[in-house]
């Protein structure tokens, strides 16, 4: 890795309701030199907090394992509800590279934060992602099938539920994924009912496990009273942000819906903002060097 080797990652948390939990992990992330967390989003509904944070590899590995360990200690699973599919306290770990860092450095990077969590914390640990080491493992969906509820049924008695690292059972915080991945947006449209039903169907028609978009996962859930498709797009070069934002609408439209807002949870790139902004106002052969400020941005993060 080169001296300005970057990284990102987007520690999830259980935890989306009591700030002050939620401050003390994130000042565990931030207090490692180096690390900058440069965005914290929480919501109550979902009861996840979602942090993200850049800076070199080691920074940034270090980082998320001291947030994990306070996580642990402050979040209790057998007391956790929230309509976001989760496995643990830390429930998800990605790790994506940004600069100067290949994504096989990063999957290096991802199994050894999952080896730290599961030997010192005593967390299961399961690989998701470029770091899968068995191919079902690939898609993070599959290892939250059925939540915390049902992996803690399941673990040391299913095979199938064994994990990578750690001791096969769970304790009060649960397991935890831990990945190596390409730039994903966290993308959630409201609807102006509280059906979630219809925001079920909807989802089951963008999402590609159900035969919709492809790089799009999608779950119809109820926010604040309001019914929610939550989307995440895995690959926005391929599937653009408003692309998977004009099939939701069509299909909100078959219900006599219509989307109200839209919601993005952490960061984008400039990069996919441009391409919602060139579709939407049609503009010829845009390129993302026509934004002022992209020639303003300093270099170093």
């Amino acid at each position: 890795m080169s001296s300005q080797a970057l990284v990102e990652s987007v520690p999830n948390f259980s935890e989306g309701r009591r700030s002050d939990v939620v401050n003390r992990i994130v000042e565990a992330i931030a207090g490692v030199p180096n690390v900058r967390v440069v965005d914290v989003h929480m919501d109550a509904s979902h009861n996840r907090a979602v942090v993200t944070c850049l800076g070199p590899p080691d920074a940034v590995a270090e980082g998320v394992f001291r947030g994990a360990a306070v996580a642990a200690q402050l979040i209790d699973m057998n007391a956790h509800q929230g309509v976001h599919p989760r496995i643990g306290a830390t429930d998800v770990i990605p790790f994506v590279p940004l600069r100067g860092v290949t994504m096989d450095e990063c999957v290096a990077l991802a199994r050894q934060v999952a080896r730290r969590i599961g030997e010192e914390l005593r967390i299961p640990v399961y690989l998701y992602g470029e770091a899968a080491r068995r191919p079902e493992r690939r898609e993070l969906a599959a290892i939250r099938r059925g939540g915390y509820e049902t992996l803690k049924a399941k673990i040391g008695v299913d095979p199938s539920r064994a994990p990578d690292f750690g001791p096969a059972q769970v304790g009060s915080a649960g397991a935890t994924a831990v990945g190596a991945r390409f730039f994903l947006i966290a993308f959630n449209a409201y609807l102006n009912t509280d059906d979630v039903a219809k925001a079920r169907r909807i989802a089951r028609a963008v999402r590609a496990s159900s035969g919709g978009l492809q790089h799009v996962q999608a779950i119809g859930v109820l926010v604040g009273g309001q019914a929610q498709v939550s989307m995440n797009l895995t690959d926005y070069r391929r599937t653009p942000v408003h692309r998977a934002l004009e099939l939701v609408r069509r299909e909100a439209a078959r219900y006599g819906l219509v989307v109200t807002h839209t919601e993005l949870v952490g960061l984008a790139p400039l990069e996919a903002l441009a391409q919602a902004a060139a579709w939407y106002l049609q503009i010829d052969n845009f390129h993302v060097g026509q934004v002022l400020e992209t020639h303003l941005l300093d270099e170093d993060p």
